[in-house]
């Protein structure tokens, strides 16, 4: 759902990015992909969860929901870093690149976490089997 609301923008700024690459990009690019982040990150997620039944809401992996907020409370964070404080005003490759090394490591931590919470449900279900 995020991704493909998100496309248009991020497929917009690529485009006009890539007419150009000696100019300077202008400020609508980021700050779209970032009010979109910010709407499907709050909007759409709280939308889902009201649109399902009244039964409480139960998070079945934990780890994998408090690996997937932490990345995304960082990637503000590391936004903010990025655009005021390291290179003020503008991004460099190295800090493209780590950017697209913390995308990894989100992929691989969250991956982790959804086995390892597999793992222990499959053990907590043999010793109930057990008993």
């Amino acid at each position: 759902m995020a991704l493909g609301s998100s496309a248009p923008e991020i497929l917009l700024s690529v485009i006009q990015t890539l007419q150009d690459l000696d100019a300077i990009p202008p400020v609508l690019g980021p700050s779209t992909i970032v009010g979109s982040a910010a709407f499907n990150l709050l909007v759409i997620s709280g939308v889902s969860i009201l649109a399902v039944d009244e039964t409480p809401k139960v998070i079945n992996d934990l780890g994998v929901f408090a690996v997937t907020s932490i990345f995304s409370l960082w990637a503000y964070i590391w936004l903010l870093l990025v655009l005021q404080v390291i290179s003020e005003g503008k991004v460099t490759l190295i800090e493209a690149w780590t950017t697209l090394i913390f995308t990894g490591l989100l992929i691989i931590i969250a991956f982790a976490a959804d086995k390892i919470n597999a793992y222990f449900e499959d053990t907590k279900k043999s010793q109930e089997e057990r008993e």
